[in-house]
């Protein structure tokens, strides 16, 4: 067992996205939920300030009501971590049953490729970019992405580490509510796209991430390159939320706030807005307990599943009611400093999406195909291009960001998401994972060097040219 980690900040990149409510029958749950999905304002920021996570327990994660969070910082100012005695960790297993790697395996070092850091295959580029401000006052952009050197040729293995986390919600008096499982969404979630291989025009018999990954590099990417995920559920937690929770403002006042609503999605199932402060806890404890466990490794890309579970903000002056909505998922990486090398274990937080809930297409494996991505093109959330300008907008607008977030760009856009049908013997479902932007389209240049001279993919009309330099400088 890895000793405990004593500081483990956390960077995050976040999907963002609200969008009026696709319509349902009647509606059961809290109105406060619907009303937040409807009316909630898009905040697309990548980045967010760092949580330092310093212990945990593992198991059932839950809280007591001497629990008090900073509503700037998100810390926990007192209280600690308990264990509860139901719902225990579950078997582990699941996985998908395909033969996903092509050609031959190729190595990688022990620790990764990076010099001073132990953590998963990653490569290094660059980029000049033809246009645009930037806070550096550079053209050349670094980046470092997921897999190796795509001229080099070859196929990467990236095992998957997969939490799959449930919720128990309780009443103000501590009884139970309601519990919400992933357990439905298992299946769908192991043979969708993102590890079924099939079809693309980057290549046949390959995994969603790794067409898209291909589709950038395809005219310069040696022979059978290819970056695999092998996903394994290594734990099923339950996570017990309260009620309520405390929350310390600026001016030292403690307050009482709603810490989850809940609705029902069109096909039945509870879905849950979960106050984002409650949860960027529980996700730093259960993380830290599976990195502790050894379930979580550096070699991987770990994933933390949840069902239907969209985080939104503190509403200060009405702390019962949603602030900002909806969250549905981030990547990240978690790290101890001091240690040489220095381990990271790259991360992501995706939930379900029941049909629905969000326009847009925003569905199943929509937030789960987008983190992934972002993963793969930015697994330390440090790669910096031109200030962009998010696509769709008025050309005075001054919506803007500079980094190398893949997903971001297209999730503004109506034709966010392209269906994809998986077929297997007796299984049969059609997924919406998220059209991804490309490389080139950050290099705001006339032409495109990537497959077929596209900016986007699968769909390469979403964004028929490079990203436009954002109207007002640095962004």
């Amino acid at each position: 067992m890895r000793s405990s980690p004593r500081f483990i900040p956390v960077f995050l990149g976040l999907l963002v996205v609200a969008f009026a409510i696709a319509g349902y029958g009647q509606q059961s749950g809290d109105p406060e939920a619907y009303t937040a999905v409807a009316n909630g304002q898009a905040g697309l920021s990548s980045l967010k300030p760092a949580v330092d996570v310093t212990s945990t327990q593992g198991g059932v994660i839950t809280i007591g009501s001497n629990f008090v969070f900073d509503a700037d910082t998100g810390a926990l100012v007192s209280g600690g971590v308990g264990q509860a005695s139901v719902n225990t960790a579950a078997g582990i297993g699941g996985g998908n049953d395909d033969q996903l790697v092509m050609g031959f395996v190729r190595p990688t070092p022990k620790g990764g490729n990076l010099p001073g850091l132990d953590t998963l295959a990653t490569f290094d580029g660059a980029f000049f970019a033809q246009a645009g401000p930037s806070s550096t006052g550079t053209r050349i952009f670094r980046f470092t992405m997921m897999g190796q050197d795509p001229q080099g040729g070859g196929t990467t293995v990236i095992p998957t580490r997969i939490s799959e986390v449930s919720l128990q919600l309780l009443n103000a008096d501590g009884t139970v509510f309601q519990n919400v499982s992933y357990a439905p969404f298992e299946q769908r979630s192991l043979e969708s796209p993102n590890y079924e291989p099939l079809n693309y025009r980057s290549g046949h018999n390959i995994e969603y991430a790794d067409a898209v990954h291909r589709a950038q590099f395809f005219n310069v990417m040696g022979q059978l390159w290819h970056t695999v995920l092998v996903p394994h559920i290594v734990n099923r937690v339950t996570v017990v939320v309260p009620r309520f929770v405390n929350v310390r403002l600026s001016n030292g006042t403690i307050i009482q706030a709603r810490s989850y609503f809940t609705g029902t999605a069109a096909d039945g199932s509870t879905f849950v807005l979960m106050l984002n402060l409650l949860f960027n806890f529980f996700f730093g404890e259960e993380v830290v307990s599976e990195i502790n466990a050894g379930n979580f490794t550096t070699n991987g890309l770990n994933q933390t599943w949840f069902p239907n579970t969209y985080l939104f903000s503190l509403n200060v002056n009405n702390p019962n009611t949603p602030g900002g909505c909806c969250v549905l998922g981030f990547h990240t990486y978690f790290f101890e400093p001091g240690a040489i090398p220095q381990p990271r274990w790259v991360t992501l937080y995706q939930s379900w999406i029941s049909p629905g809930i969000f326009g847009g297409g925003f569905q199943d494996v929509t937030a789960m195909s987008h983190e992934i991505a972002e993963s793969f093109g930015d697994p330390f959330i440090d790669n910096l291009t031109p200030s962009w300008q998010f696509p769709g907008q008025p050309a005075t607008s001054k919506f803007c960001q500079g980094n190398l977030e893949e997903g971001d760009p297209i999730e503004v856009l109506a034709n966010a998401t392209t269906p994809i049908t998986v077929q297997e013997g007796s299984f049969n479902f059609t997924y919406h994972p998220q059209n991804i932007p490309l490389l080139q389209w950050f290099e705001m240049g006339q032409s495109s060097s990537a497959i077929d001279g596209a900016f986007s993919f699968p769909d390469v009309r979403v964004l028929p040219h490079s990203a436009r330099p954002c109207p007002n400088g640095v962004g």
